[in-house]
Formats: C-alpha cells, sequence, structure tokens
C-alpha cells in the first residue's frame, strides 16, 4: 500500500518496518526525514508534485512511501498477551468513515488502548486515508479484524471483560465503573449500535448533551468516553 505525509513518514521511517520505495518531491525539505531516508538507504524516486497527486487522494506533503500492509493481529493471543491491571479495548461497529477510523485510532494511542477490533465486512478497512489520519499512531496499536462481533464480544467475555456500549438510551457514563477489564462499543456513523451487539453489552452509557444535536462524531464520542475511563481509573 501507498501511504502518505510528513508524520507518518516520521513513524514510518523510525520503526523497523520495511519501506519498499519512497517517492519525494522535488521541493520537500524536511531534513530529519531526508536524513533518516539516506541512513536507512531506502530506494528513493524525486518526483514533482503533479506525480505526487496522482498517487494519493489526500494532502501528500511532498512524500509517498510504498510500505507493506499494515500487520492485524489474532484476538485470542493479543488477549493472552495483555498484561495490566485494568485493560482497555474498543471495538467498533462497522465504522465506515476512513476519517472517523483514524480519528479513532489517534485517540485510543493517546489514551493507552490495548488494542481495536473491527469486523472484516461493511466495515472501512485499513486505508492511506487511515493511516494519514492517524498521524502515524497505527504503527504503536493493534488492530484485530474478525468474523463476527457477537462471537467476539462473548469471546471478550470469556476473558473477563466487561462490554460497555455507547447509545444515547444508556445510562449517564460518567456513573459507570470503569476499574476492571473493558471493552468499548462505538457505533456505525448513521446507525449507532447493531441490535445484536447491543444487546450483548453489560451496560449502554450515553453522553449527555445539551444542545439540539442529539448525538455526537463517532470518533468524538469515543474520544470522549476514553478521557473519562483513564480519568475514573486514576
Amino acid at each position: 500500500m501507498k501511504i502518505y505525509g510528513k508524520n507518518v513518514a516520521l513513524e514510518k521511517l523510525k520503526s523497523n518496518n520495511k519501506i519498499n520505495k519512497i517517492y519525494i518531491s522535488n521541493k520537500f525539505n524536511d531534513e530529519v526525514i531526508i536524513s533518516l531516508i539516506k541512513n536507512k538507504n531506502i530506494p528513493t524516486k524525486i518526483v514533482d508534485n503533479r506525480e505526487l497527486d496522482k498517487m494519493c487522494k489526500g494532502l501528500h506533503q511532498g512524500i509517498v512511501l510504498e510500505v507493506e500492509d499494515i500487520k492485524t493481529y489474532d484476538l485470542e493471543k493479543t488477549l493472552e498477551q495483555i498484561d495490566k491491571e485494568y485493560p482497555l479495548i474498543v471495538i467498533l461497529d462497522h465504522i465506515e468513515d476512513p476519517h472517523n477510523f483514524g480519528a479513532i485510532i489517534r485517540s485510543c494511542e493517546a489514551f493507552g488502548v490495548d488494542a481495536i477490533i473491527i469486523p472484516n465486512d461493511r466495515s472501512v478497512d485499513i486505508t492511506s486515508t487511515v493511516v494519514k489520519v492517524s498521524v502515524g499512531t497505527i504503527e504503536k496499536i493493534k488492530i484485530i479484524k474478525v468474523v463476527n462481533l457477537n462471537n467476539t464480544i462473548k469471546k471478550l467475555k470469556e476473558y473477563g471483560y466487561w462490554i460497555v456500549g455507547t447509545d444515547m438510551e444508556g445510562t449517564d457514563y460518567t456513573n459507570i465503573d470503569y476499574k476492571t477489564k473493558i471493552a468499548i462499543v462505538i457505533g456505525n456513523e448513521g446507525k449507532g449500535i447493531s441490535r445484536l451487539v447491543s444487546e450483548n453489552c453489560d451496560y449502554l452509557a450515553k453522553i449527555p448533551m445539551k444542545g439540539t444535536v442529539n448525538s455526537l462524531n463517532a470518533s468524538v464520542a469515543c474520544g470522549i468516553f476514553l478521557s473519562e475511563i483513564n480519568r475514573s481509573r486514576g
């Protein structure tokens, strides 16, 4: 896949992951990135911005990297490797917008989430836009792909996790005890959490609002929940 942007490039260059090739603008002048490229001896092609524009739809900032697809992880192996008192996992119930996904990844990394779970079908995949919006933080958090979210929730419960779904009809999100193993479910941008997933949650929680808007953007809601969980855990 092709990924782009200065922050994404910097994170990738700092990692041990393989970079197949780099396309760089003839006007690119970031000395830190240029130095890392030279030190790693990565095949590089200097091109004009018009050629970079054809490679990607977003703001490339003068650099595009050709890399292996982002690695995804196995559910049970990941759960077994988490070694902390209060693990925290985020489940995305068929999020479709790559910008939402990327922003959620960024929030998850910032708040110490152990893994993000996404379904294989009817959901946004890990694209170059997702990587760009995550500002490279996707390299620091485990993404788990699963076939069925409801079976995944049952497996999480076997490992002792309590499942908290985000829903406008739920209880106040600040009234939940988060000092345990927690998995937060963030619903689809338009439909919210699906019926079966909702029925499998231990709690449904809402963010009380006073304005005329009755719901929040998925990535904003996720960030607010994660902030509260961190605050309540001290």
